[in-house]
């Protein structure tokens, strides 16, 4: 009976935190078409991030969500990490992990916490600076600061290769928890390689577009 409850905690974990990874992706769709818009148009890119930054729901409703999934995820994976290691005590005496599984399977609690490391920057530039702006200095309302605020990061080469560098580790961390993320609730086995080949496409192309971005804006408008 407490074997069948462990297990039955165990699946409802992973559902958990698949179901986490599923929430935050669909946001990181959502921000890569937002940001791929200023490559095309400085004024549109303006527009949807006025809407994006000033909009009473996604503000007091979806950002607080938002923020919550993303320490949600980050915390259930680190649970389930030490889970799987502890249920491993004994180490084998050689154990080639390339053999069974990916450098991304394995490694997903490494590439997480650098994502994680990412994420922090990611905040501190563009969060923390648009709560000062707003709440703290109380300036005006300008609906035309958005486009230059997002070149003026990229401006210097060491940050915009940091950026580039956790979105490489970041399509690795896609390419294994998409699909598993997947998988946990069910839909991998109804739609199966077709499902397969949308997240490792997505895995690819999201984040090599955002590393797209930042090199276009060094290059081009700095």
């Amino acid at each position: 009976m407490a074997k069948s409850t462990l297990l039955k905690s165990s699946i409802a974990k992973k559902v958990a935190m698949a179901l986490s990874g599923v929430f935050l992706i669909s946001f990181l769709a959502l921000h890569f078409f937002i940001n791929f818009v200023s490559v095309f148009s400085a004024e549109a890119f303006n527009e949807m991030s006025h809407f994006m930054g000033y909009n009473p729901v996604i503000q007091y409703v979806m950002q607080p969500v938002l923020v919550a999934g993303v320490v949600f995820h980050f915390v259930m994976g680190f649970v389930l990490e030490l889970k799987n290691r502890n249920a491993r005590p004994i180490a084998y005496v050689k154990f080639d992990g390339g053999a069974n599984s990916t450098w991304a399977s394995r490694n997903m609690i490494i590439s997480g916490l650098v994502i994680l490391a990412f994420l922090g920057l990611h905040m501190y530039d563009f969060w923390f600076h648009e709560m000062v702006y707003k709440y703290v200095e109380v300036n005006a309302i300008d609906e035309t600061r958005y486009f230059h605020e997002l070149v003026a990061k990229f401006e210097s080469p060491v940050r915009t290769g940091l950026y580039s560098l956790s979105f490489v580790l970041l399509a690795l961390h896609l390419w294994h928890g998409f699909t598993s993320s997947l998988q946990s609730i069910g839909f991998d086995n109804k739609i199966g390689k077709s499902l397969h080949t949308i997240c490792y496409s997505f895995a690819v192309i999201v984040p090599a577009g955002f590393i797209f971005i930042a090199i276009f804006h060094h290059f081009i408008n700095n």
